[in-house]
């Protein structure tokens, strides 16, 4: 199931995972979204769908030429073969398919797939050195009337609780994080495993979860109340730890303003002109700033009200103080263009091209490769299906 540039030869050109198979029986958002990371470097992904695809491909708008804008995100680099479980036939090819992968990623509720013999135990009686990852919203343990949603999970972890102004309603994150993060979480445990099954030759199952992904995730958050005692609460944009880290406001708008450590916090007040602060006791050092955050706010505000986001922005940068103008994706977008990271990557030629987001890490010997466009549901079933019924070579 290589393309023509794997069979030339050229390493460079195929990927730090060419040569990996890599059965995809998940969907939406966390598994999907892994795959495409390993797809992108190199491994060939077989994207399972039921009959009626994947869900994402009818969350819409926004679209693309009729197509979900979400699904097109995460599912580059793929084949579709659409696969009825509850079919004989189908579930005997979605077995052989197992049998023959590296990899086997799936995101059913727990126990979900044993009963089309696709589950760990199953599918390693075929496949011995199969890594076979599982993605749940609440882990193997947890009830199984519990759906794996990411803002259930924004919910439940105490995510919410810390996003909103404090006199204010939570709020969800703009996107679902946790399903991003779980994703990533999954790629780190396969690239283990495969990692453990070159040195020794045995595969394992590894397990990820959203609610795991997201205690972790909220590092100094959980920390707090994990090792000190405290329970977070909401605090609109300022920071629990630093001030200023946040949003102040400036004569055309706000600008996130940052002094992470004393020496930024100098420069900040050199180029305010404020060069007493630093040396008053209530601003010396970082715990001295946010413990009296409500007497320095308005001495900064008062400077930062008399100058604009694009003066400031350039100056204080200049100086060594962090800050940036709040952006639309769009101005995201193109601040990216502009400091030559080109975020921007057109998969498929023609009518099928699809312009997509770079793939986030960049390798000086074996780079990310954009091979595919998303695929249309069961576009490669024909090919997959004769590969699947032939003889294993």
């Amino acid at each position: 199931m290589e393309d023509e540039t794997a069979r030339s030869g050229d390493s460079s050109a195929r990927g730090p995972l060419r040569g990996l198979l890599v059965a995809d029986f998940s969907r939406i958002l966390a598994g999907p979204y892994a795959t495409m990371l390993l797809a992108d470097m190199g491994a060939e992904v077989i994207k399972v769908e039921s009959p009626g695809g994947d869900d994402t491909r009818t969350w819409l708008p926004p679209v693309r030429d009729e197509v979900s804008t979400y699904y097109l995100a995460v599912n580059r680099n793929k084949r579709s073969l659409a696969l009825d479980l509850k079919d004989g036939n189908d579930a005997a090819l979605a077995r052989e398919l197992a049998a023959r992968a590296d990899v086997v990623i799936e995101n059913f509720k727990p126990g979900g797939l044993a009963r089309f013999g696709l589950d760990y135990d199953a599918v390693r009686d075929l496949n011995p050195g199969v890594v076979y990852a599982s993605i749940s919203g609440f882990g193997s343990r947890a009830d199984t009337a519990l759906p794996g949603y990411d803002l259930m999970v924004q919910a439940i972890s105490g995510l919410m609780s810390l996003t909103g102004d404090p006199d204010g309603p939570p709020y969800r994150a703009g996107i679902s994080v946790f399903d991003v993060m779980t994703g990533m979480h999954a790629t780190i445990g396969i690239l283990a495993a495969l990692h453990h099954r070159d040195l020794t030759g045995t595969g394992q199952r590894l397990e990820v979860n959203l609610l795991s992904s997201a205690l972790s995730g909220l590092v100094n958050h959980s920390s707090a109340y994990v090792a000190g005692g405290d329970v977070p609460r909401r605090m609109g944009n300022a920071h629990p730890s630093l001030f200023p880290y946040e949003p102040l406001p400036v004569a055309d708008g706000e600008l996130i303003v940052i002094a992470g450590n004393d020496g930024q916090f100098a420069r900040l007040c050199e180029v305010l002109g404020l060069p007493d602060l630093p040396g008053d006791p209530r601003f010396a050092r970082n715990q001295d700033r946010t413990a009296h955050r409500e007497q320095l706010r308005p001495l900064l505000v008062e400077r930062l009200a008399e100058r604009t986001k694009k003066d400031l922005f350039h100056e204080l940068l200049a100086a060594g103080v962090p800050c940036a103008p709040i952006n639309t994706i769009d101005e995201g977008v193109a601040f990216a263009e502009e400091v030559g990271l080109d975020p921007v990557v057109v998969v498929g030629e023609g009518d099928a091209a699809v312009p997509t987001v770079r793939h986030p890490i960049s390798f000086s010997a074996t780079p990310p490769r954009y091979r595919l466009p998303p695929p249309g549901l069961d576009e490669h079933g024909a090919e997959l299906r004769a590969w699947l019924t032939a003889p294993r070579g």
